[in-house]
């Protein structure tokens, strides 16, 4: 477990291991979602960067009752 301390300006310095785990640049924005007793921060991806996560066949089908 990595540990960091709030500045009296609320920053937070993400740990070096962890930044290099999770391939953060500067400026990449990060959502912070806040969980009952957590604060999660999940870095945003672009939709180019998105692109072909989900290899394969598309198997989904729509309702015939839709348009």
């Amino acid at each position: 477990m990595e540990l960091t301390t709030v500045s009296p300006k609320y920053q937070v310095v993400i740990p070096k291991r962890i930044r290099e785990q999770f391939d953060l640049t500067p400026g990449q924005q990060l959502q912070v979602i806040a969980l009952p007793g957590r604060i999660e921060l999940v870095p945003s991806r672009s939709p180019a960067a998105l692109r072909g996560f989900l290899s394969g066949a598309n198997s989904f089908e729509r309702e015939s009752d839709r348009l």
